[in-house]
């Protein structure tokens, strides 16, 4: 455990996608996995009812939920030093989220990166109606992050680069409503900033399901393969030396491979490789990698009773937390 971990309670969110890609795994999976082994308090919560701004259809919902928190498990999470939980099985989070609306500006809201680049949007497009597209969910989605973070007195929210000004945000809320009732109530998280590792897709972008550019998460092999060969590279011809820093194959092989793997490739390079091997080699680098990782998340995935029971044990356990803080924030705010 680190010493700077040392007696912190470290919180991570996740919203629920399907069809998880690799870019992901290391944008995202891979960090707090090493993260929650760094400390010996740490929650991650399936941000679910986050997930209702732009997924209206139960069945998909239902079925990322699962297909998260099985992902997590599969790469290594241990459940019994990390508490994970859906965020709709923690009720006080949206009861504490509407004291906290209570004590946020209007105003606040307004700067929100998501709320500006939505209006931005509309008026690129030439919509009369700057609003149009907004949800009051998208709208005051900072506000029940900053539940999200302040329910469970959170000592530390890991974010990346994008995520700074929600963390900012939280911080405004809580101490407003602090020194409103002049009492250090919530406690004033601060963030651990890092830099997740953009993975590229097949044709140099950053992966994205938007794209159809990725390649998806717990593949089995013969897909695996298929998916790394369309790959997109140049007409350099077969025998002639190659520029590694130029090589969207490359660029993901420095992801998922060691650096002396990594120094081996680019002597490859140098020599002269077909692209046909170099994707080869990318594609059992990928499959080794992740082959029992594969086997493990097909396994967790088929029980879904297992599943609940885990994600059950980590809301009682999060509860726990969050139950009693409701109960004295009532009392401050006098409707107790």
């Amino acid at each position: 455990m680190s010493e700077q971990m040392s007696g912190k309670r470290v919180l991570t969110g996740v919203k629920p996608t399907n069809n998880l890609h690799i870019g992901n795994y290391y944008g995202a999976i891979k960090p707090a996995i090493t993260l929650s082994k760094e400390c010996d308090d740490s929650m991650i919560f399936i941000a679910d009812y986050h997930s209702l701004i732009t997924i209206h259809k139960g069945q998909d919902l239902n079925q990322s939920i699962y297909e998260m928190t099985a992902a997590y498990i599969a790469s290594g999470l241990d459940v019994n030093n990390t508490c994970i939980y859906k965020q709709s099985d923690i009720p006080e989070i949206l009861e504490i989220a509407w004291v906290l609306n209570c004590f946020t500006p209007k105003g606040l809201m307004n700067r929100a990166h998501a709320y500006k680049a939505k209006i931005q949007l509309n008026e690129q497009e030439g919509k009369k109606d700057l609003d149009s597209g907004v949800s009051m969910g998208l709208y005051s989605y900072p506000v029940l992050m900053a539940s999200d973070i302040l329910s469970f007195n959170a000592d530390i929210v890991p974010i990346g680069p994008d995520q700074k000004q929600h963390i900012e945000i939280t911080r405004d809320i809580a101490q407003k409503f602090n020194q409103n009732y002049k009492a250090d109530f919530f406690k004033v998280p601060d963030f651990q900033l890092g830099v997740p590792e953009d993975v590229p897709g097949l044709d140099g972008r950053k992966m994205s399901k938007s794209y159809n550019n990725h390649i998806p998460l717990f593949m089995d092999s013969k897909k695996l393969r298929k998916k790394v060969m369309k790959i997109t590279t140049d007409s350099t011809p077969p025998e002639a030396p190659k520029d590694p820093e130029s090589s969207i194959v490359m660029d993901i092989y420095k992801v998922v491979a060691s650096s002396e793997q990594v120094d081996s490739f680019k002597e490859a390079y140098a020599q002269g490789i077909s692209w046909g091997e170099a994707k080869q080699h990318l594609f059992e680098c990928l499959d080794k990698y992740f082959e029992d990782k594969t086997q493990y998340y097909n396994e967790v995935i088929a029980d879904k009773q297992k599943l609940d029971q885990i994600l059950k044990q980590g809301a009682e356990k999060a509860r726990s937390y969050a139950r009693p803080l409701l109960q004295e924030l009532k009392k401050i705010v006098g409707v107790c």
